[in-house]
């Protein structure tokens, strides 16, 4: 039996999705851990000397590439493939930018 490249091309982008979010909370953790494991992020534990990054921006990226991620995977197979592949990028985009946000604590 053989699949179409439009088959393929949506399992592709399932994998995609699914990947992502299963890495985003161990991202957001490990990032969090390299934050505060450097100088900066002992002195924000220690002392409260924090950097200002606002809370909404992290909170907004987070919440982005779940939803994102979630409508990759729950998109209908078959049609609205470019839609797909769009809401998969947004979503690898948000966590990337997640990731260096938290890590921007430490530095």
């Amino acid at each position: 039996m053989t699949t179409s490249p439009r088959t393929a091309a949506d399992r592709r982008l399932t994998r995609w999705s699914a990947w992502g979010l299963v890495l985003l909370i161990p991202s957001v953790l490990l990032s969090a851990l390299a934050a505060l494991s450097s100088e900066r992020g002992t002195r924000c534990v220690e002392y409260n000397e924090c950097p200002q990054v606002p809370g909404a921006l992290v909170y907004g990226c987070f919440l982005s590439a779940l939803a994102a991620g979630v409508l990759a995977g729950l998109w209908p197979r078959g049609r609205g493939t470019p839609g797909r592949t769009w809401a998969v990028v947004l979503q690898w985009s948000a966590q990337a930018l997640l990731s260096l946000l938290i890590l921007s604590y430490g530095a």
